[in-house]
């Protein structure tokens, strides 16, 4: 069966320089130097890009990030907590925009 997102899709990320180029290595050199251990190492940064990739909901970066925090030496405990912590920031990023409700309801008058 055919699914709209393709595994094997993620293997074929370079194809999208292919247009443009310029643009792509410039992604591509930014994108590594974020993924470099700095003030965080490789493994922290790894659990925060698996739990984003929930948030965002991207299959294919949930699928890299958990190859990538496993060969970090993360587990699926860690990952799962990560998980939790976007879930949380998510959720409540819904909630308080609820109050957007209260100040437009508090103006109209019915």
């Amino acid at each position: 069966m055919s699914h709209y997102y393709e595994e094997r899709d993620l293997e074929r990320f370079g194809e999208i320089g292919k247009y443009c180029p310029d643009l792509y290595e410039r992604f591509m050199g930014y994108y590594q130097a974020v993924m470099a251990a700095g003030a965080l190492s490789g493994r922290e940064k790894a659990l925060i890009a698996l739990a984003v990739a929930h948030a965002v909901q991207c299959p294919y970066c949930i699928d890299a990030y958990t190859r990538g925090s496993l060969e970090a030496g993360s587990n699926l405990e860690e990952m799962t907590e990560a998980i939790h912590v976007a879930t949380a920031i998510r959720g409540g990023a819904a909630l308080i925009h609820g109050l957007q409700v209260h100040n437009a309801a508090a103006k109209i008058s019915i």
